[in-house]
């Protein structure tokens, strides 16, 4: 019977994922010396986002979040990722979990990409049009001025 037990288990995991299906990324408010924000826009998105990806299979989000600067933004250094929070967000049948991450002082060599066209500092206080909801209210509840949502 214990024989059985791992087979169980691991039935039930897969059962679960292939129902409720999840996926693991982080976004990254990167600030350079002078406390502007890094703002992107995609290739395949409208609007203004805070920068980020997916995690990979074992890999720590702390490491991912650097990782995904360094590919999509040509992050050259930072201080080490300092996490926020942890938010939800439902795209389809798949919850997308976000781990978000401020990165500071940070210094980059930007070069436009298949994913990623722009990328520019900005005032916190005078964001660019478009920028995405979600991004102004990560901004908000990091200054104080709205309370945390668990959702994206």
């Amino acid at each position: 019977m214990k024989r059985r037990q791992p087979f169980v288990v691991e039935f039930t995991i897969i059962a679960k994922s292939l129902m409720t299906p999840a996926v693991f990324g982080v976004r990254g408010i990167v600030e350079d010396g002078q406390g502007r924000i890094l703002l992107v826009r995609h290739s395949y998105l409208s609007g203004w986002h805070f920068p980020g990806g997916g995690v990979g299979r074992g890999e720590p989000p702390e490491n991912a979040v650097v990782r995904e600067m360094e590919e999509e933004v040509g992050l050259m250094e930072s201080t080490p990722p300092e996490f926020i929070a942890l938010y939800s967000q439902k795209v389809l049948w798949v919850t997308n979990v976000v781990g978000l991450y401020r990165l500071r002082n940070a210094r980059i060599d930007f070069k436009p990409n298949l994913e990623i066209r722009e990328a520019q500092f900005f005032d916190p206080a005078a964001l660019p049009a478009g920028t995405t909801d979600a991004t102004q209210r990560r901004l908000a509840e990091l200054s104080g001025k709205a309370p945390r949502s668990p959702y994206w």
